[in-house]
């Protein structure tokens, strides 16, 4: 738990001020669409102004089989068609970090849609890291200018009339950021249902103790912040899918991290729960591609793009 010595957390006291803002006023309260990807688990969002057209799309999903190689857009074109029918105006594509276990579909969106695509800054990190596993070479910047924006720590932003800020949350990866609009909180994959539990920290950069802290950061917000997710895997006991909760639930519920786990033992079951777990399905192709904020490799001399598959590295 969060040290009471401890001086106050800047970043979170201006998250907890404009989720409060946002409780007293619905009108700086988001209308949150949901698009459910059951192929790769993911929950991809559409957050909107209420008061204007203005609207963010967050964690967006491009279709991938493996097994043939194949992109395609059915989980994206859902996106596209809601916010035509809507009327609206894409200002922001955020990503809350490079995903292992889904290709990004931001570029295909920007592309018909608009919006500045953005990222934790600590994604040159996870440039750094992967860019050396793929041995991608020198053309490949890791500088994160493959993104329109790269968020720093406590950064404020807007969607229309709604206050938002990126909160820093490493620990699945270095470069995990959360976003907090009005009275929302977007987590990524640092917490998931509260059944399911929490993400795993056995990913390069990632680290169990780091994950912790951050969750405690998240948990400083109102018991009423209604908190997003980015995957649902559906807990045994459990017969539907779900991804919205909230900051008391987690508290109260959390089967990895409600109150009154320590730092310690935390660590412990999340280490030890993460050496069972195999690697993601998509994992190399995901994190090529996410790395490149969503854009494939160029094509090769003959027309054709590539992805790598690095052997007895991972």
């Amino acid at each position: 738990m969060r040290d009471p010595t401890a001086p106050p957390d800047p970043v979170a006291v201006s998250a907890v001020a404009k989720i409060d803002a946002a409780r007293a006023d619905a009108a700086l309260r988001p209308q949150v669409k949901a698009f459910f990807d059951e192929a790769t688990f993911t929950v991809s969002y559409v957050v909107r102004d209420p008061g204007s057209k203005a609207c963010a799309i967050i964690d967006s999903v491009l279709d991938y089989d493996p097994a043939s190689g194949r992109t395609s857009h059915g989980s994206a074109d859902a996106v596209i068609d809601y916010v035509r029918a809507e009327g609206l105006e894409v200002v922001w594509q955020l990503e809350t970090h490079a995903h292992a276990d889904h290709l990004s579909a931001a570029p295909y969106l920007q592309a018909a849609l608009g919006g500045q695509l953005a990222i934790g800054e600590e994604i040159v990190r996870v440039q750094q890291t992967f860019g050396a596993l793929f041995n991608v070479g020198s053309d490949f910047a890791r500088d994160g200018r493959q993104f329109d924006h790269l968020f720093q720590d406590g950064e404020a932003f807007a969607i229309g009339a709604l206050q938002a800020i990126a909160l820093h949350v490493p620990g699945h990866t270095p470069a995990c950021m959360a976003y907090v609009i009005g009275d929302t909180v977007f987590v990524g994959d640092t917490l998931f249902m509260p059944d399911y539990g929490t993400a795993r920290c056995d990913f390069p950069g990632g680290d169990a103790a780091t994950l912790y802290r951050s969750i405690q950061r998240l948990l400083t917000l109102p018991d009423a912040t209604r908190v997003f997710l980015c995957h649902d895997y559906k807990a045994p006991e459990r017969t539907e899918f779900a991804w919205e909760t909230t900051i008391g639930e987690q508290r109260r519920e959390n089967v990895h991290v409600h109150a009154g786990i320590s730092e310690a033992a935390f660590v412990a079951l999340r280490e030890a729960r993460d050496k069972t777990l195999g690697v993601p399905r998509l994992i190399l192709p995901s994190v090529q591609v996410n790395m490149r904020g969503g854009h494939l490799p160029d094509p090769e001399a003959n027309g054709v793009r590539y992805l790598k598959i690095p052997l007895n590295a991972v």
